[in-house]
């Protein structure tokens, strides 16, 4: 049988090239056919398609079935769907400690979604803001779009502050959580009463704003990737906000949290994607008419449609059943 993966060769030149058969099977381990990835394009387009080191295989989200076990894989059986952190590629490969079971009817276009979910779930793990408080989101991407839902499932009061309309009509459609265009500091119930910005956009614009935004002693998590730089804006208003509202300004660096949940340590990145399946399986997350079923034999097309903003909707994903 043949194995392909997704391959950027050069800048912005997307293939689906043949790859190695994947190393031997370990005892811990479990093998099988996938069945579709996510694109996270932040990620894929700074890094992978616009990036400058060649060949490169991105991804890092997907949903398989079940194939092979190793000796030692336990309460797993053939045509079973898991989701794991691997790329664009048609077959995976993981720990059986890193594979995290779909909960059964949950679409697998669905569960690989839970990936993304995972990258703002950090913040909701680790801020002090609690529920009932006031949490803007700026940036209605994929990443802020999830972050948004995941704090209002969890009982806070989330306003999302996107500058595109196509797209904060396309949130407020589907999920009905209030979107405007720029953060309402003319609106004093707000402003001022902010105990969370979760900055989705990596816009220092945003970061300003959002430290002024924020009541005293207040969050603004950088969720968002800070990829280039967007004004000329000087870093002493910035400190100005910061220090006379004592904001805690912070990185929502993903992985603060550990990977696997132990002893004193209960909440962890595996434990994040179960919780974020559960969520996505019981319909709390709305996704209806948001994701957009992708064939990996064409992947230059999909990529020039995100980087040129022709991608519809919000999520891309790879379809492998299409191969």
């Amino acid at each position: 049988m043949k194995h392909y993966a997704v391959t950027i060769t050069a800048k912005e030149k997307a293939e689906l090239r043949e790859v190695a058969e994947p190393p031997a099977l370990k005892p811990n381990e479990v093998r099988g056919r996938t069945l579709c990835t996510l694109i996270s394009p932040g990620t894929e387009l700074a890094w992978n398609y616009c990036g400058k080191s060649f060949p490169s295989n991105p991804g890092y989200a997907a949903v398989f079935s079940a194939e092979e076990m190793g000796t030692d894989v336990k309460d797993i059986k053939k045509g079973d769907v898991f989701f794991c952190k691997s790329g664009h590629r048609s077959i995976q490969q993981c720990d059986a400690g890193d594979a995290v079971r779909v909960p059964e009817g949950l679409a697998p276009e669905k569960a690989v979604i839970a990936r993304l979910i995972g990258v703002s779930l950090t913040t909701l793990i680790t801020t002090t803001a609690r529920p009932g408080d006031i949490v803007i989101v700026t940036g209605a991407g994929p990443v802020g779009y999830l972050a948004s839902q995941i704090f209002s499932i969890s009982g806070y009061e989330v306003l999302i502050v996107e500058p595109d309309a196509g797209r904060r009509d396309l949130v407020k459609k589907t999920c009905g959580l209030k979107a405007v265009e720029k953060i309402p500091f003319e609106d004093k119930s707000i402003c001022g009463n902010v105990a969370l910005v979760v900055e989705c956009s990596g816009h220092e614009q945003a970061v300003l704003e959002a430290c002024k935004a924020v009541r005293k002693r207040g969050e603004v998590v950088m969720v968002g990737v800070p990829w280039q730089k967007k004004t000329d804006l000087c870093a002493h208003e910035l400190l100005h906000a910061v220090f006379h509202k004592y904001v805690v300004l912070r990185s929502g660096w993903e992985w603060e949290i550990p990977l696997h949940s132990s002893d004193f340590r209960p909440h962890s990145i595996y434990s994040g994607y179960q919780t974020a399946l559960k969520w996505l399986a019981e319909g709390k997350v709305k996704l209806d008419g948001l994701s957009t079923l992708l064939d990996p034999r064409n992947p230059q097309e999909a990529y020039q449609d995100l980087l040129n903003k022709r991608a519809k909707g919000l999520f891309s994903i790879f379809d492998w059943r299409m191969i």
